[in-house]
């Protein structure tokens, strides 16, 4: 099925704020419902498909099918942007300015070639499309000239499997439950579960070097990667003969994180890992976020690291998102501290030693045992956050996610100076915000901080939160930080990702864009600065 158009995920799972979330929003934040309700996806008004007769009779010819170069309005709806809360209040509204001009599906290797040569040709841009759900502007390219959605949900399947190397090579529209389903049925899984895990696809996790709620123990999904297929209107990038090479600078990086901007993934070989027999999550609280900081860096550092390792700071703790399905259930404790969830899986053996060893670390460091209920819980709700944000919104707050990561000896002053430009620019505008964070992601050398934003929405949203987002963004870079950790760079990032890697950098990426996509049809203005 489709995911909601105007929000995140199955509709069905679609949940009211509980009343003392409700309350903490009006009493703390002056958060009031909105009075207008949300455009119907009927009454929202595409403008024609602007492809030339021509244009589309070729792309057309490269799928095969007429019906499978989409120019309906609820087809290019669905694919309009991503879903980051700007993302979700534009259409909202019914504003679909970025709206594609059609919806093409391929179904192999061969015609996504072909249709990214048709493109060029026509001077049409090409979006690449698996779940759709980026939150940080990969969907919406910039530019005047029309775009078509590249949707890969066709390219979807399992196409090898090596037992004996451990490897499995996937199609990117493959969605992550399904190839959790075809790997497990056979012993196997890839251990790659973000919170888009119900929706994202393989081909978009590599794109944007995804990292999932297990990497403590599986590892980023770029560290997964061990081959790649890459379509460009240039010709066609095989990578990876062997797990790792001395054969020259490795091309395999250059496609991870590239997010669409270089070309189309189509075919991905990961390393997989036998299937665990237990999974035991456990909570832990400490009496502050540097008590915890520091018992997660003993255990990223000296070990056992467990596989599912997450840290939320006091206030998100008191909120209770750290266990979503648990929200609002600690707004009476006085003094909630901080709430660290640690999982293990694997062997039963294994799971029980680095269980007993880990807890002895955790209580050296002043940790609570404070049992598997609020890891269950946590296991429980771990894809629930998306859903929640839908639900502050309809109640007319806002609420928007950030993400970043640096050095363990950077990370204290990172936090405090993305707060306090988020607290500076929120309230400052009359909309005094929560601000919340998690570690959740933890290197032998650093981590990543989380970071989730409630306020009032203020009279125009999106206008807003867009200084905000800029004071975090400098606040990032200003106190060492990365601008993504594992969101992306998108459009929304792109100006502070050129400052990251430095005008030399961005000459670089111009060359290699200039060299795989000559004509400039491939995302244009995503990831790679405009000359």
């Amino acid at each position: 099925m489709d995911m909601l158009w105007s929000g995140w995920g199955d509709p069905a799972k679609a949940a009211p704020l509980p009343d003392a979330v409700t309350g903490l929003l009006r009493d703390l934040l002056g958060v009031t419902p909105r009075g207008s309700g949300s455009a119907s996806l009927e009454e929202i008004a595409v403008p024609p498909c602007p492809l030339t007769d021509a244009a589309r009779m070729a792309l057309t010819g490269c799928v095969g099918d007429a019906a499978r170069v989409r120019t309906d309005a609820e087809s290019r709806i669905r694919h309009t942007r991503g879903k980051s809360t700007p993302d979700l209040l534009r259409i909202r509204t019914g504003d679909v300015a970025d709206v594609p001009a059609a919806v093409v599906l391929p179904g192999s290797h061969d015609e996504v070639a072909a249709v990214l040569g048709t493109c060029a040709e026509h001077g049409v841009a090409v979006v690449p499309f698996g779940g759709g759900t980026s939150v940080v502007g990969g969907l919406a390219p910039e530019g005047k000239r029309p775009f078509v959605a590249l949707d890969l949900r066709r390219l979807d399947a399992l196409l090898a499997l090596d037992d004996v190397s451990r490897t499995a090579t996937l199609q990117p529209g493959l969605r992550a439950p399904e190839c959790e389903r075809l790997l497990n049925e056979r012993g196997w899984t890839l251990g790659h579960f973000p919170q888009s895990f119900e929706w994202a696809s393989i081909g978009g996790f590599a794109a944007a070097r995804s990292s999932g709620q297990a990497s403590a123990g599986y590892g980023r999904f770029d560290e997964m990667v061990l081959g790649l297929t890459l379509a460009t209107p240039e010709g066609t990038l095989e990578l990876g003969r062997a797990p790792r090479s001395a054969a020259g600078p490795d091309l395999r990086q250059l496609v991870l994180g590239s997010e669409g901007a270089l070309g189309v993934i189509t075919s991905v070989t990961v390393r997989i890992r036998p299937l665990p027999t237990t999974r035991v999550y456990e909570g832990w609280r400490f009496a502050s976020f540097e008590a915890g900081a520091a018992a997660l860096r003993r255990l990223a550092q000296d070990g056992p690291r467990p596989t599912v390792l997450r840290l939320s700071d006091e206030t998100e703790t008191f909120v209770g998102l750290a266990q979503p399905d648990r929200i609002g259930s600690d707004l009476t404790r006085p003094s909630a501290g901080c709430m660290a969830i640690a999982g293990y899986e694997g062997t039963a053996e294994d799971t029980a030693d680095r269980r007993t060893r880990a807890r002895a670390v955790l209580l050296e460091c002043g940790g609570e045992y404070v049992g598997e209920e609020p890891g269950d819980r946590w296991a429980h709700g771990r894809y629930n956050a998306p859903y929640l944000r839908d639900a502050l919104l309809d109640a007319g707050a806002f609420a928007e996610t950030l993400e970043t990561a640096a050095f363990w000896s950077a990370l204290p002053e990172l936090y405090e100076q993305v707060r306090q430009a988020l607290t500076t620019a929120l309230t400052g505008a009359g909309t005094p915000p929560l601000v919340m964070c998690h570690i959740s992601h933890v290197y032998e050398n650093g981590a990543s901080l989380y970071f989730t934003v409630v306020s009032a929405q203020g009279e125009d949203p999106v206008a807003h939160w867009a200084p905000a987002k800029r004071a975090a963004n400098d606040a990032i870079l200003a106190a060492g930080g990365t601008i993504s950790h594992h969101h992306g760079v998108g459009t929304d990032h792109r100006d502070w990702y050129a400052a990251e890697i430095g005008p030399a950098g961005v000459r670089i990426l111009q060359a290699l864009k200039a060299e795989l996509d000559p004509s400039g049809v491939l995302n244009p203005g995503v990831l790679v600065p405009v000359r």
